[in-house]
């Protein structure tokens, strides 16, 4: 099996050496492309204006000036050319990309674009409980736990138009209660707020500030999961089509 990996976080992320144990786990084919500098919060944008600047790393290793799908589109379209990839592997992204945070995830958007040509992908991200863990993540899980899952998910098969994301709930191996197949969860009370502030000039500048209430996690998602010490496994979907409020504007407005 030739699998291509991919990240958000850059070319020298911890995560990235973490997905690349996990693959060879299950291949010894293993090509990275994956982004010069940190890119998260891109989501599914690709470069238009600007050209792609592709450097080795070493053999089999690559960065690409651009963003997690101009990584895969250089992996597959040009990289991996004459041998496409079975597999694409996104992550292990610093931080869980669950509910929302999969609309804004650069992580995502690389399992995205594989899904778009073709290709059974996936996204993995590793969750950290406050601000304090941030610098000091666990990947214990992800490295126990992440081939085997993988392994599973491929024996029973993507089907076409789905990305399957996984998340690793922050604690140890030893402290997991399981896996939990389930739906992309919501956190009502998020916001996105302005944080203004002033450069030694007296220049206003601005950071985007988010804020998050305590809010109950609904039964049945990955928030839920996480929160739980499990990981979560939730298919998503490439068509965004609401089918029920389809039917209801063609008959209102026919």
């Amino acid at each position: 099996m030739r699998i291509l990996l991919t990240n958000d976080d850059g070319i020298n992320a911890p995560g990235l050496v973490v997905l690349e144990k996990i693959a060879r786990q299950l291949s010894q084919d293993v090509t990275i492309v994956a982004p010069e500098l940190d890119q998260s919060g891109v989501s599914h944008s690709f470069s238009l204006n600007d050209p792609l600047r592709l450097r080795k790393v070493r053999d089999h290793v690559f960065a690409v000036k651009g963003t997690p799908t101009d990584c895969v589109l250089m992996g597959v379209r040009h990289v991996l050319k004459d041998k496409k990839p079975d597999l694409i592997l996104s992550g292990v992204n610093h931080g869980q990309n669950a509910a929302e945070d999969v609309t804004y995830s650069g992580t995502i958007a690389g399992a995205m674009e594989g899904t778009l040509l073709g290709i059974p992908s996936i996204a993995l991200s590793q969750a950290y409980g406050s601000i304090g863990t941030r610098h000091a993540l666990r990947w214990d899980n992800a490295e126990a736990y992440g081939a085997e899952l993988i392994g599973k998910i491929m024996a029973e098969g993507i089907p076409p138009g789905i990305v399957m994301n996984i998340n690793f709930p922050d604690c140890l191996p030893s402290e997991m209660k399981g896996i939990a197949v389930c739906v992309q969860g919501r956190r009502v009370g998020a916001e996105v707020n302005i944080d203004e502030r002033r450069d030694g000039r007296n220049n206003p500048y601005f950071w985007l500030a988010l804020t998050r209430a305590d809010f109950k996690y609904e039964h049945g998602t990955d928030l839920e999961a996480l929160a739980g010490k499990k990981i979560s496994v939730t298919p998503l979907k490439l068509d965004l089509t609401d089918e029920p409020t389809l039917t209801k504007f063609a008959i209102a407005l026919m």
